[in-house]
């Protein structure tokens, strides 16, 4: 899932098209529990929907009718129903949230290949990369004076370059397309987990001591600028920190424990997804939906990853 965020790359996104570093994004994995609270409460369900989508793209969606979004929600109810026996199951929800996750990360990589894919070879070097996303930098340093600009720059471009080179298997240095979808996604990729947990230490560790202690912690999700208490939230935090987080009581995480914590080996969210939308929609309590149930149910699913947060609405049926 991508991400980009910055002031100093949007200013340099006004000058070179659509090129991006990048730049440190929403840790990778979120906590069951924050996974658990989010579905106890309805009001979420547009949050996620925008938040996964963008406004833009969430506006489409929200100009259907509940007929519409019904009608289209059944056709893809259909597909989901793999065995066509009228019943769809936990492992078939799973089975299709998956489906969407990959094919969102697809998709992502193709509308944005073009942009960097520049003698049109099919494949994206990683000089190719550096000029689509530095080049106005790299050309003209003195209008990155700013010392903050400068600073960003100059460790976006070394951290990319070693992100890129860990997902170029065979060490070309021109990636294809599932190379370079290593490259925008390692979350997604077993050999690039490492580079995933290095960067998320490298953004949070301050005092770069090669550990994150419970403030750098908190300060990564929490600005404290007015001296006043801290939120309870951020008290939770601090106990998830030291009861959850800092495995071995050292007063602080290791890379091995900022794994455990982004990547969590013990919790599918797929799984916790569908099983979460049987749970809420299945009114007979026989651990299956029927398309009734779901279509009852309507306004949970089309915020939900079943339908990619309601993107999937807006599609013909052949692309699903």
């Amino acid at each position: 899932m991508d991400v980009f965020g910055f002031a100093c790359a949007l200013l340099l996104c006004t000058v070179v098209a659509h090129g991006k570093p990048t730049l440190r994004k929403e840790r990778v994995l979120h906590d069951p529990e924050l996974s658990r609270q989010a579905h106890e409460d309805n009001k979420s369900f547009q949050y996620d929907h925008e938040a996964f989508l963008g406004k833009e793209e969430a506006k489409t969606f929200d100009q259907l009718t509940p007929e519409e979004s019904k009608d289209r929600l059944s056709k893809i109810v259909d597909r989901i129903d793999s065995d066509a026996d009228g019943y769809i199951t936990t492992a078939e929800l799973k089975a299709w949230i998956k489906r969407v996750q990959k094919r969102y990360v697809y998709e992502n990589v193709a509308k944005v290949w073009t942009d960097y894919d520049l003698n049109k070879d099919n494949k994206i070097s990683w000089d190719e990369y550096k000029q689509a996303t530095y080049g106005y930098y790299l050309a003209n340093p003195e209008e990155f004076e700013d010392t903050t600009d400068q600073f960003s720059f100059k460790k976006m471009l070394p951290r990319d370059e070693r992100r890129f080179k860990t997902a170029d298997l065979n060490g070309d240095l021109a990636a294809d397309r599932e190379e370079f979808t290593a490259f925008l996604h390692p979350e997604e990729f077993e050999h690039m987990r490492d580079i995933v947990v290095l960067e998320t230490l490298e953004d949070i560790d301050k005092n770069s001591d090669g550990h994150v202690d419970e403030d750098e912690y908190i300060a990564d999700m929490f600005a404290h600028e007015d001296g006043g208490p801290e939120p309870d939230w951020v008290r939770t935090e601090r106990e998830q920190f030291s009861d959850f987080r800092d495995l071995n009581k050292d007063g602080k995480m290791d890379q091995d424990e900022i794994r455990h914590w982004i990547m969590p080996q013990d919790y599918d969210h797929a799984q916790a997804e569908a099983r979460h939308l049987v749970y809420e929609s299945d009114q007979d309590k026989d651990q299956m939906l029927t398309k009734e149930e779901i279509l009852e149910n309507w306004n949970m699913f089309v915020g939900s990853q079943a339908t990619n947060y309601g993107e999937d609405l807006t599609r013909n049926h052949d692309e699903l």
